[in-house]
C-alpha cells in the first residue's frame, strides 16, 4: 500500500445535468477505484478516468491500520489484469466506455461486499450495483444527450481500443469539495 495526494473533483460528487447533486456524498465518504490514465484524454466529465470498484466504501473514520491491512490482503489475493476499452455504452445522462473483461472488477466488488456487507454498491440505489464502466461524459440532459453523445462517440472512436494494465486499486476520500487519494493497494 502506498499513499498519494489530490485526485481532483470526482464523479460521485459532481452535479447532474439538472443542477442537483448526483450522489449524496458527505465528507469522509470513501471509494475504491481503478485509475485508467490512458483514458484521461478522452474524459469530458471533469475528473480522472477510472473504473469504480466500490462506491461508497466505509466512512474514513473507520479506516484504521487493521482495516488497511485487510484491504491490502484482499487485493493481494487478486491477480493483476488488463482491461480493454473498445465500445461505448450509455446510462441515462452518461456516456461511458465498457471495460472488457468485466469479471476481474466484479470479483473485486464481490469480495469487498462479502467482507463489508454494510457497503452496498452505489448505496443500494441500483440494486446490486452498476456494471463496471469508465465515465466519459455526464453533463447532458435528456433533451440533448443522444445527439451530443453520438457526436462525442464519433470524435473519440478512432482512439479505441485502449488496452490498460491494472496493477493497483486506489482508496479515495471525499473531503466535501473533491475526491482525494489516500492509499493505493497492489494486486497480487
Amino acid at each position: 500500500m502506498t499513499t498519494h495526494g489530490d485526485l481532483a473533483d470526482g464523479e460521485h460528487g459532481e452535479h447532474g445535468a439538472d443542477g442537483t447533486d448526483g450522489w449524496p456524498d458527505v465528507p469522509g465518504d470513501t471509494a475504491l477505484t481503478i485509475r485508467i490514465p490512458e483514458a484521461d484524454p478522452l474524459v469530458r466529465a471533469g475528473f480522472p478516468a477510472h473504473v469504480t470498484v466500490l462506491y461508497p466504501f466505509l466512512h474514513e473514520s473507520r479506516i484504521d491500520a487493521r482495516l488497511q491491512g485487510e484491504l491490502s490482503a484482499l487485493f493481494a489475493g487478486h491477480d493483476a489484469f488488463t482491461l480493454t476499452f473498445a465500445e461505448f455504452g450509455r446510462y441515462p445522462g452518461v456516456l461511458y466506455l465498457d471495460p472488457w473483461p468485466r469479471d476481474p472488477v466484479q470479483a473485486l466488488t464481490k469480495d469487498l461486499t462479502q467482507r463489508w456487507p454494510e457497503a452496498p454498491p452505489y448505496r443500494g440505489i441500483f440494486g446490486a450495483g452498476l456494471d463496471p464502466h469508465l465515465t466519459i461524459a455526464n453533463s447532458e440532459g435528456p433533451a440533448t444527450q443522444e445527439a451530443a453523445y453520438d457526436e462525442l462517440e464519433s470524435e473519440l472512436a478512432p482512439s479505441l481500443p485502449l488496452v490498460c494494465p491494472v496493477r493497483t486499486v486506489d482508496l479515495i476520500v471525499w473531503d466535501g469539495f473533491r475526491w482525494q487519494g489516500r492509499a493505493e493497494y497492489a494486486l497480487g
